[in-house]
């Protein structure tokens, strides 16, 4: 086990809410991260059906609502750790992408490739979607091959991640390319 993780289980007897017969086995591991906030994983797996889930919760973590810019303009850049609240709303405008938070929103931390990733995942979804002569087509393969040169470190952007809570927050590779700008917490 890592010195930065510490792993505990417990069992709980509640029913699996998909197969509504197998028991929920629950496996928290507490992270120490670089910057020296903790977050807890939680790990929830149906014996029988192999339902799981997933979940984050940071237990000590930056509470200043705001504005966070990195501007990624190398491969380096895409290793810069991003922390999400279910409040943030992640943008990266010279794609004209976007996240916004919903009542479904979780907690997540990734990095910058990841919400790359998960922009390209998203996106595709729609594509596939669409009917063969649609005319969005042709901008949505233009998103898709912008996103591909961001993830290969080839295309200049700015990811934005915006908090009115506070709880969201960037760990970024290179300190210079980094801004914050407070805002009134919305209560």
């Amino acid at each position: 086990m890592s010195e930065k993780a510490k792993n505990s289980e417990k069992h709980f007897s509640f029913n699996c809410p998909a197969c509504k017969q197998g028991k929920i086995k629950i496996k928290k591991t507490t992270y120490d991260l670089p910057d020296g906030d903790k977050m807890l994983i939680l790990k929830f797996e149906c014996n029988v059906c192999n339902f799981h889930n997933n979940d984050i919760i940071p237990l000590t973590t930056n509470m200043n609502p705001g504005i966070m810019s990195l501007k990624v303009t190398e491969e380096e850049d895409l290793k810069s750790k991003i922390y999400r609240s279910p409040l943030g709303k992640l943008e990266i405008p010279e794609l004209e992408l976007k996240v916004e938070p919903g009542p479904g929103a979780d907690f997540y931390y990734t990095n910058v490739e990841g919400i790359l990733f998960r922009f390209e995942a998203a996106v595709s979804i729609y594509r596939k979607n669409l009917e063969e002569k649609d005319p969005q087509i042709e901008e949505i393969d233009d998103i898709l091959n912008k996103l591909k040169k961001a993830m290969e470190g080839k295309c200049n952007f700015t990811l934005k991640l915006t908090d009115p809570q506070g709880g969201s927050y960037i760990i970024p590779h290179d300190e210079s390319k980094y801004t914050f700008e407070r805002i009134e917490k919305i209560e």
